[in-house]
């Protein structure tokens, strides 16, 4: 028996990158200078011309070999191989968003700011106290 290799889908795949980019159908149709509808008609179809495969390629910054010999289970097998325990901290940003020298100086003026209202406030219960007892 034998099996036909099925043929590829250069839409499909095409659709697959740009959606692993995180670009919209429109997006990529304005940049390559055609209507969102032409993208979704080439998405959905088996080939492609070679102009404006290259077109696409240049924009989702791959090349057309990438295109044509994109594999789905590849993209997750290097995801699946490359993320691990000792390679986790790569995936997470733990550089800081604000400075923490500032934060502590705020922090340190906030409460002196404080000790000084509290500090008056004794002052004056002391004064009134005095004129009190006179």
């Amino acid at each position: 028996m034998k099996t036909s290799a099925k043929p590829s889908h250069i839409g499909r795949k095409i659709s697959k990158i740009r959606e692993l980019r995180g670009m919209k159908q429109e997006a990529l149709a304005i940049a390559i200078g055609v209507s969102q509808q032409t993208i979704s008609n080439i998405e959905n179809s088996e080939e492609v011309a070679e102009e404006v495969l290259l077109k696409i390629a240049e924009t989702l910054e791959v090349s057309i070999e990438g295109i044509k010999n994109f594999s789905e289970e590849a993209v997750l097998n290097i995801i699946g191989n490359t993320y691990n325990i000792d390679n986790a901290s790569s995936a997470f940003n733990f550089n800081c968003t604000f400075n923490p020298i500032e934060k502590l100086i705020e922090s340190y003026e906030e409460n002196k700011r404080l000790y000084e209202r509290l500090l008056q406030a004794e002052k004056d219960k002391v004064a009134y106290l005095e004129k009190f007892a006179k």
